[in-house]
């Protein structure tokens, strides 16, 4: 601990002392151009609160990085994973401020308590470490995701929540990257009521999650990949959604760079909303009997 506390004390004054400071405006993509004091601010909030983790070099090598899981973003990639945008775009700055400021349930990234104007800084440092996509000419800014009103409501909730089965085991077959939740007679009946007929072959993978390819590599090598497991909604944290709207928001963008798809335009709006009442019908019963029963229920499936 002393050991790794003198390296973070030590990369701290190499870089507040190593002359690298910003002399200039940057101007980033869609014609935002950003002042060297804001810069410069950003900087020194990125070293108290980001450099540990994420490194001098924004290459997620920081010293609290090892043995992290999942390990840190590495900003000089310019990939980002948890934007509300369109089409997996950039994020927008509201999108870094939600996730600087919220944090990411279940990562190191924690819930940072800094004002907004040392938010809006670090956010255009980050950006820095990446001018290959924040500074390429013609390139643009990810556009907000469209957000269609919540058809159902509290008064709806449980109808919303039986459709939401419906359409991840059925439809959308959320279980082929995630795991089922329903026993195969279960599944058998909502096969034949959406469909009109009864499943000829079970997956044999459908209660086990199945480790995913990304697009993301680590600080090393651009051959290292990050592999991810996705949750199991009963028992693991959701990274960047705890309500109905934020998991609706969540499947309309997508996860940038993972296996997790952008299901707007795939499923419909109304079909989308059911998902998300019913991922959080499943995140509601962690450390319940109702857990439990469900989960030695299908144990013997």
């Amino acid at each position: 601990m002393k050991r790794e506390l003198l390296l973070l004390a030590t990369t701290f004054l190499f870089v507040a002392c190593d002359g690298a400071d910003f002399k200039e405006s940057k101007t980033f993509i869609d014609g935002q151009t950003i002042s060297a004091d804001t810069l410069n601010l950003g900087k020194q909030v990125y070293t108290e609160y980001c450099m540990s983790c994420h490194g001098v070099k924004g290459d997620g090598n920081g010293v609290s990085a090892k043995g992290s899981n999942p390990p840190p973003r590495n900003f000089t990639q310019g990939l980002y994973k948890f934007g509300w945008v369109q089409d997996g775009g950039l994020p927008t700055d509201e999108d870094f401020k939600r996730i600087i400021q919220k944090g990411l349930k279940g990562t190191g990234m924690f819930a940072w308590d800094i004002s907004d104007q040392q938010t809006y800084a670090v956010t255009q440092y980050i950006k820095t470490f990446a001018p290959q996509v924040w500074i390429e000419k013609g390139r643009e800014a990810g556009k907000p995701i469209e957000v269609v009103a919540d058809p159902y409501g509290l008064a709806r909730e449980q109808f919303a929540v039986e459709k939401g089965k419906m359409v991840y085991h059925v439809v959308a077959n959320c279980q082929t990257c995630h795991r089922a939740y329903v026993t195969k007679d279960e599944l058998n009946n909502l096969s034949v009521k959406n469909n009109g007929e009864k499943i000829k072959d079970f997956d044999p993978e459908m209660y086990k999650l199945k480790l995913q390819e990304s697009e993301y590599y680590f600080h090393d090598s651009k051959e290292r990949l990050v592999k991810y497991l996705p949750p199991d909604f009963t028992w693991h944290e959701i990274r960047s959604a705890q309500s109905v709207e934020e998991i609706y928001n969540r499947l309309v963008a997508g996860v940038t760079g993972s296996g997790m798809p952008i299901w707007k335009g795939v499923i419909k709006d109304d079909e989308i909303w059911a998902v998300a009442y019913y991922v959080k019908s499943l995140m509601n019963i962690k450390n319940t009997e109702q857990r439990k029963t469900l989960m030695d229920t299908l144990d013997k499936q």
